[in-house]
């Protein structure tokens, strides 16, 4: 039998908060970041990655971090919640 448009389920958007969408803002350390800085990612308490700066953005909004051990690289936006800490050197 035929999938019709009268059968398909309707996705119904209901209760979106009135306030307007507002704009993330990094913090001021991630201004400092540079590539090739050695960095934490820290995901959550307790969960953390250590690597290195491979690339920021232009408004420092997002930085791409290459992950040790081989793990790859990760995208961070900082309206994600996660925080990026300098490494002591």
């Amino acid at each position: 039998m035929p999938i019709t448009g009268d059968m398909m389920a309707k996705r119904k958007t209901t209760g979106w908060p009135e306030a307007p969408v507002r704009r993330a803002v990094p913090a001021e350390h991630w201004k400092q970041l540079r590539r090739g800085d050695r960095v934490r990612v820290k995901l959550a308490p307790g969960f953390e990655n250590p690597g290195q700066v491979d690339a920021v953005s232009s408004d420092h909004s997002v930085v791409w971090v290459t992950l040790d051990g081989g793990r790859g690289r990760t995208l961070v936006h900082c309206g994600d919640g996660v925080e990026i800490v300098p490494q002591e050197s």
